[in-house]
C-alpha cells in the first residue's frame, strides 16, 4: 500500500483486506468495510498510540463518544466532541500509518 488512495481503493475492489497488511492499516481497512467489531479487535490489540487511535476512532464511528474520549487520550490525541468529520479522520490516521 502505498497511499490513502490505494487503501481506500482496496476496500471498494475487494472481499477480504489484502495479504500483509499492518495492523493499523487492516484496522482501518476493516473499519471503512463496516466491519466495526473485527476493527476494533485489532486495534484493541495493539501496544502503540495509533492503535489507541484508531479505538478512538471507531469509538467515535459509535456514536461512543465518552469512551472514544478515553481512547484518544491514550493516543495523545485532542477528542473530537461530535461525528463531525469521520471520513477526514479515517484519512488522516491512514496518512500516518503508511507512514510507518
Amino acid at each position: 500500500m502505498k497511499s490513502v488512495e490505494d487503501l481506500m481503493t482496496s476496500v471498494d475492489d475487494g472481499r477480504e483486506p489484502p495479504d500483509g497488511l499492518a495492523e493499523a492499516l487492516l484496522a482501518l481497512w476493516l473499519a471503512r468495510k463496516d466491519r466495526w467489531h473485527d476493527a476494533h479487535e485489532v486495534a484493541q490489540s495493539m501496544d502503540a498510540p495509533i492503535g489507541s487511535w484508531i479505538h478512538a476512532y471507531l469509538h467515535r464511528v459509535e456514536g461512543d463518544l465518552g469512551n472514544a474520549g478515553y481512547w484518544y487520550r491514550r493516543a495523545g490525541k485532542p477528542a473530537k466532541p461530535s461525528l463531525d468529520g469521520l471520513d477526514d479522520e479515517w484519512k488522516e490516521i491512514a496518512a500516518v500509518a503508511l507512514e510507518g
